[in-house]
């Protein structure tokens, strides 16, 4: 289904709002430890602490719920093709890396549901995402750049503007 030459405004939405949602997580989700481990060991919880646990919470459920929209709407609408005729390892790279994103966008808010209400190793296993989240933002953050201003071949602008 790779016909269209752009993505519509609602999937550069989708993008967008999904990347800030898991920004946010990415800094202010140790909050949740703190009001889990604090729950475990009768501590009390600063009032921030809390209300940032309870944002993790929902901006966890939020991002699974955006994905699971995301992918609907990749399945029905398709996605455009590569702007650029770049080598074969790069096209397999671009799918690969977008897969992986899927499986962590889709995986992490699941395994943090199962670490909130069933406890370990669920939560150790949840804890292993943010360090590949951020691995994966900055492979992806460097090859848009990269296709950007080396290869200048309009990857980023289709992800900024919607197809006309």
């Amino acid at each position: 289904m790779e016909t269209r030459r752009g993505y519509s405004i609602f999937q550069i939405a989708l993008h967008w709002l999904i990347a800030a949602l898991v920004l946010f997580q990415l800094f202010f989700g140790e909050s949740m430890t703190v009001v889990v481990d604090a729950a475990e060991g009768g501590q009390p919880v600063s009032a921030t602490d809390q209300a940032l646990g309870s944002a993790h919470y929902w901006v966890g459920l939020s991002v699974l719920a955006l994905v699971l929209v995301r992918l609907v709407l990749r399945l029905v609408s398709g996605a455009p093709a590569p702007a650029g005729h770049g080598s074969r390892w790069m096209r397999v790279a671009a799918h690969v890396s977008h897969g992986l994103f899927y499986v962590l966008l889709l995986a992490t808010p699941a395994i943090g549901l199962l670490a909130f209400y069933l406890g370990d190793p669920w939560g150790d296993i949840h804890s292993l995402a943010k360090p590949a989240f951020i691995v994966m933002i900055a492979v992806h953050v460097v090859a848009a750049l990269y296709h950007q201003f080396w290869l200048r071949d309009g990857t980023l602008k289709r992800m900024l503007s919607p197809a006309g």
